[in-house]
């Protein structure tokens, strides 16, 4: 849209979303109001553009319901709410924390559990703030990506992928089990300019997806069998001759293992049996993938949640191996990368305060919360504070969790809405939007770094996640002399600049942070990983036979794992909808306006069986629990899936999570600190719920 120079101030922001794209911003402001947000131009990523999620944001921070207060319930769960002030809520959060170190002469009563929900670096500040106070108990691990991680550090040493805007080098791109038409639209122009030079598209998902339909060719593979076909297209490549001798003799240990490995434990017969692929197409794809150069393969994050997802991706791994794609311009297995996070943490990094004496924190799996804190003694965990995640939304083994909740003491909240999680809270924290405070961001995608200013003041009583550490800390110190070391009178620009040193501004080719008002800069490193071939495992090599995995308790090689045993008629997959991110955004009004309700997703064939036709109320449940839903008829889903997309939908009893338990994947531990979570290795059956029955309220938290 025009805009006339001077009408508006414009401020550089950057979304601190759990999402590929991290998009550099522009906010336009008038009379202290933000009217408009759009893409910064000068990132070649972003280019000008953001999705419909980021076009939603001022909505965000103007939304009627948004929390704006500190707020109390009393009883916890009842629903009834009082409105209380910031020194009643730090005070009475204070004497708590002092309480559970009088009762069990530690801080291990008071765990921290934080997610995803905001990637500013200095948001990392309530890590710090519970070290400031001493030794206490920390959620560890992640739900997101951490069998992949595990299973590329035992590959090549890290997980490291090429610049995502070199894919327009590409001439064969597999898109594994990733769907960018809707998770990562920026990454999207480049694939299109790709197939403009002559690429070929595949798309290899047990979901037809938007990105399948834009595909040259599309492979309905089975879930979980991710890895079993990507072992038999390595036997084709190397039965056909089509490797890269060179690569293979210079830069990688084992592959003579692995390929005795296939030849007696690899059938192609087999394979296509499992993964319902044709022989011929498997053929193809690998002769096609080996002969065609470069080619590259994006690995996306839903395919390795399953109980051998690490597996599954080092299968896929030794695809850009065998051919020598990894380390070229175009090439490479790209699944996300962590280069450019060598700030210093300075928010996450307090030390303990004197007196806290020799100890360490105690950590809990993230992925088993509910669990973790039932079982946890010694002392028990008295107190939650939970930051930037929605358990009761999106963590798993739900009517576990409720009963955990009910074990806790005190429970605080730091959010915008009130979401399933702050209605089991005892106090309530209003916490800033990207628009209302100062931080940076880096993305774990691409090479970009932006600079997130304040845009407008907080709107209402609303604190940020470090002014609330801040806080905190001099409420502790004003009661408990002494009993905190959190920094309580630092600036925004103060904090910032804590976080930078002299390999981030030579990384980015900056002299000062204070560069970046200018735009997002993008990070000076090569664009393509391991393109010197040194990788770094132990051996300096790419691993087919890792003995570090063997170690860690896995196959040396990557073999084939089976997945979970169904437990049910259905598998359940819960991918990611457009129009939120985990629980985030679909709560908006502008959201519920395009997608105004949640449905389960069925094949005609499968719906035939069951007597249910499109749009019925039906009844999804399982041994952990049930969702009561409407049907929705598409042939996009095979005849034995289930399809709910995660999504926290406003004063509506839906989520996914009802049907999903806490089983892990195999790896994750290595370098997340705790295994993943099989989120998509869960199965159930569906009913249509009859005339009759729905005039009984149906419980949708408790198991049947």
């Amino acid at each position: 849209m025009p805009v006339t120079k001077g009408e508006y101030q414009v401020f550089r922001n950057a979304c601190p979303r759990n999402c590929y794209d991290t998009c550099s911003m522009q906010t336009y402001v008038k009379d202290q109001r933000i009217q408009f947000v759009e893409g910064a131009p000068e990132s070649s990523f972003t280019d000008g553009g953001l999705c419909v999620k980021g076009y939603s944001y001022v909505q965000q921070v103007y939304a009627k319901d948004r929390i704006t207060h500190p707020l109390r319930q009393v009883p916890r769960g009842s629903g009834h709410w009082e409105r209380i002030s910031w020194d009643t809520a730090l005070e009475t959060i204070a004497r708590k924390i002092r309480e559970i170190e009088e009762k069990d002469g530690s801080l291990h009563g008071l765990c921290l559990a934080t997610g995803s929900g905001n990637h500013g670096i200095t948001n990392n500040s309530p890590d710090g703030m519970m070290s400031s106070l001493g030794y206490t108990t920390r959620t560890r691990g992640t739900p997101c990506w951490p069998a992949g991680i595990d299973a590329q550090a035992y590959d090549m040493g890290e997980m490291w992928c090429n610049d995502p805007e070199d894919l327009v080098k590409s001439r064969y791109i597999i898109l594994w089990g990733v769907n960018p038409a809707w998770c990562s639209i920026h990454s999207m122009k480049f694939i299109y300019e790709a197939r403009e030079r002559g690429a070929r598209i595949i798309v290899i998902d047990p979901l037809f997806t938007q990105t399948a339909a834009k595909a040259d060719l599309y492979c309905q593979v089975k879930a979980g069998t991710d890895g079993i076909l990507a072992l038999g297209m390595a036997r084709v490549i190397i039965e056909e001759g089509l490797t890269d001798p060179d690569f293979l003799s210079n830069h990688t240990l084992g592959y003579e293992r692995f390929t005795a490995y296939l030849d007696q434990q690899i059938c192609l017969a087999q394979v296509s049996e499992i993964c319902g692929i044709p022989e011929s197409e498997i053929r193809s794809m690998a002769r096609d993938f080996a002969s065609i150069k470069p080619a590259t393969i994006w690995v996306g994050y839903g395919m390795q949640r399953h109980t051998n997802g690490g597996a599954n991706v080092r299968a896929i791994d030794a695809l850009g191996a065998l051919t020598g794609n990894i380390g070229k311009p175009g090439g490479g297995v790209r699944y996300g990368h962590k280069t450019n996070r060598i700030f210093n943490y300075y928010a996450a990094s307090m030390s303990p305060p004197q007196g806290a004496g020799p100890g360490k924190d105690r950590f809990i799996n993230t992925n088993r919360l509910a669990q973790e804190i039932l079982d946890a003694e010694n002392p028990p965990i008295r107190m939650l504070w939970n930051t930037c995640r929605n358990p009761f939304s999106q963590d798993f083994n739900r009517p576990l969790l409720e009963r955990a909740f009910k074990k806790l003491e005190l429970v605080v909240c730091v959010e915008q809405f009130m979401t399933m999680t702050c209605e089991q809270a005892d106090i309530v924290l209003p916490v800033t939007t990207l628009f209302e405070e100062d931080t940076l961001n880096v993305a774990y995608w691409h090479y970009w770094l932006a600079l997130n200013e304040k845009a407008i003041a907080p709107v209402g009583e609303c604190r940020s996640n470090t002014r609330i550490a801040m806080d905190l800390s001099e409420k502790m110190n004003q009661l408990f002399p002494g009993s905190c070391t959190f920094p309580t009178h630092l600036t925004s620009e103060e904090w910032i600049s804590r976080e930078f040193n002299d390999r981030v501004y030579e990384m980015f080719g900056i002299t000062s942070w204070k560069d970046l008002k200018s735009g997002p800069v993008k990070a000076v490193i090569p664009r393509e990983a391991w393109g010197d071939g040194r990788f770094a495992t132990p051996s300096g090599k790419y691993e087919f036979y890792s003995k570090l995995a063997q170690s860690h308790g896995h196959k040396a090689l990557p073999e084939v794992v089976p997945g979970r045993k169904p437990s049910a008629p259905f598998r359940i997959l819960t991918p990611h909808s457009k129009f939120s991110i985990h629980s985030q955004f679909q709560n908006l009004d502008y959201m519920t306006a395009f997608n105004p309700e949640p449905c389960v997703r069925i094949h005609p064939k499968a719906a035939a069986q069951k007597g249910i036709c499109d749009k019925d109320l039906v009844r999804v449940f399982n041994d952990q629990g049930q969702i009561v839903v409407r049907s929705r008829l598409t042939t996009t889903v095979p005849q034995d899936t289930l399809v709910l997309h995660e999504a926290w939908f406003k004063n509506k009893g839906y989520c996914v999570q009802n049907l999903v338990d806490d089983q892990s994947s195999d790896m994750g531990v290595f370098k997340t600190g705790s295994p993943g979570v099989a989120i998509h290795d869960q199965f159930a059956d569906i009913e249509k719920i009859s005339p009759a029955a729905r005039r009984f309220p149906f419980n949708f938290w408790k198991t049947r």
